[in-house]
């Protein structure tokens, strides 16, 4: 299965500033394992998802107010919000056979602002290596046509969540709400 994982770090300077050894790639987390990360948890969910020769998303790392904009633009909420997804699948638009079989599937884009992602790594006492892969994962679902209209499916979101990070080799410690 091929993937292709588009990674853009939005994050200025002084947002650099406020967030505690971030470099160019938060967490140590480069695009390579961003790639894998998709990769490994496409292949887990290849049984529900849409069948493609190839997939390609886009992940986008910002900051509060950069997700604040697209949040009150988008989701008609003005505050920051940790994770956005616009999934491209919603979309309906004739598509030859050919076109599926040669072009990769574009699942959408995935937005995490690493500020939120930090302070939420710290109030659950884990990495924020950890935090962004959590919200990749949400996001991730959410391009798949997951959603969370109640507690009961949210919960059944976070199990999905969990599972997905435990193929990566992340552990979380996971207490329903």
């Amino acid at each position: 299965m091929q993937v292709e994982v588009c990674i853009q770090n939005q994050i200025n300077q002084s947002s650099k500033d406020k967030l505690t050894n971030l470099n160019l790639y938060p967490a140590g987390i480069y695009p390579q394992t961003w790639k894998n990360w998709f990769k490994t948890w496409l292949k887990y969910l290849q049984p529900h998802i849409p069948p493609a020769p190839s997939y390609e998303l886009g992940v986008l790392l910002t900051s509060d107010k950069e997700i604040q904009f697209l949040n009150a633009n988008y989701r008609f909420q003005n505050k920051p919000t940790d994770v956005l997804a616009f999934a491209t699948l919603e979309v309906k638009c004739p598509k030859s056979e050919d076109m599926l079989n040669s072009m990769p599937l574009s699942l959408g884009d995935i937005i995490i602002s690493v500020e939120t992602a930090q302070r939420q790594a710290q109030n659950q006492e884990h990495l924020l290596l950890t935090e962004l892969a959590w919200l990749a994962t949400h996001g991730l679902l959410h391009l798949l046509g997951w959603d969370h209209h109640d507690e009961y499916t949210l919960q059944i979101m976070f199990h999905q969540q969990v599972a997905l990070l435990n193929k990566v080799g992340i552990t979380i410690d996971f207490d329903p709400l």
